[in-house]
C-alpha cells in the first residue's frame, strides 16, 4: 500500500516531541536554536505561510547534520508559520528509501515540503552546499576505510565538525540560505 505524504505527516512527531528524543546534541542543538534567527524577509515568509506549506523531515537525535539543520529549519517554521513533523530515519524506512540521496544513502536529514492536498512540493536535504564543501574538505584528509587508522581518524573529523556545526554561524546561515533557495522555487 502506498502511503501518502498527508498520512506520513499526520503519523509525525512534532517538534517539540522530537527534540525530547534528542541525547548526545541536545546542547549542540539548543545552542543552535538558541542563537539562529531567520532574517527579516517579509515577502518570503508571507509567500510560504500563504502557500499553506508543512515539512516532513526524516531525521534522528544522533545525527550530526540535523543538530545543525533541524535548529534552522525549526526557526524558519516559526517565522513563516509552516507546520512541521519529524520521522525517525530508522521507523520510517518506507519512506526514506523514496529519498536516497544521490540513490542509495539514507543520509539525513530529508525535508519533504509538501501542500494542504499532501503533494511533494519541494525537498531538502541532507546538507546545504556550505557545508558540504566545508565536511568535503575535511574528509579529503582521511586515510582509506581499510587503513589501521582510518576509525581514529574518522572519530577525530566527527568531533571537529561537531564543534564547528555548533559555533559557525555561517554554516547555519548557508543553511537557511540553501531552505530558501530551495523553496523560493515554489
Amino acid at each position: 500500500m502506498d502511503v501518502g505524504l498527508n498520512e506520513w505527516f499526520n503519523k509525525g512527531l512534532t517538534p517539540e516531541q522530537y527534540m525530547e528524543t534528542l541525547d548526545k546534541h541536545k546542547e549542540a542543538f539548543n545552542h543552535i536554536y538558541e542563537s539562529f534567527s531567520v532574517e527579516n524577509d517579509e515577502t518570503f515568509l508571507q509567500q510560504l505561510n500563504e502557500k499553506n506549506v508543512r515539512a516532513v523531515v526524516l531525521a534522528e537525535p544522533w545525527c550530526g547534520h540535523c543538530m545543525l539543520n533541524i535548529p534552522v529549519l525549526l526557526r524558519l517554521s516559526e517565522k513563516a508559520n509552516m507546520p512541521i513533523k519529524f520521522l525517525l530515519r530508522d521507523e520510517n524506512l518506507e519512506l526514506m528509501d523514496q529519498y536516497l540521496t544521490n540513490g542509495k544513502s539514507r543520509t539525513i536529514p530529508i525535508m519533504i515540503f509538501i501542500n494542504e492536498n499532501g503533494d511533494e512540493i519541494a525537498k531538502w536535504g541532507p546538507i546545504a552546499d556550505k557545508t558540504k564543501q566545508y565536511v568535503d574538505e575535511l574528509r579529503k584528509d582521511l586515510p582509506p576505510k581499510e587503513s589501521e587508522e582510518y576509525d581514529e581518524k574518522f572519530k577525530e573529523l566527527i568531533a571537529i565538525t561537531g564543534k564547528e556545526f555548533k559555533e559557525n554561524a555561517d554554516l547555519w546561515n548557508g543553511a537557511y540560505i540553501s531552505m530558501k533557495e530551495t523553496l523560493s522555487k515554489i
